[in-house]
């Protein structure tokens, strides 16, 4: 089963509603790493899969994140 393309979230600042877009940064099945930034110019990310993985993500400000094994 394919991960969905965009996600909406409520965003954390103001609570509008934020699409964030499934990311190409990593072609392995532990993580898939979304990133969208809200009208109010919060940035949102969200992952599925690996926890250690996922973790890494959301805490990384890093744009150009790689998942690496």
């Amino acid at each position: 089963m394919k991960p969905a393309r965009i996600l909406t979230f409520k965003c954390a600042k103001c609570t509008k509603p934020v699409k964030v877009f499934l990311q190409k940064v990593s072609a392995c099945s532990h993580i898939q790493p979304y990133q969208g930034i809200c009208a109010c110019g919060e940035v949102k990310r969200h992952a599925t899969g690996s926890p250690d993985a996922v973790k890494s993500y959301i805490e990384s400000l890093d744009t150009n994140w790689h998942h690496h094994h």
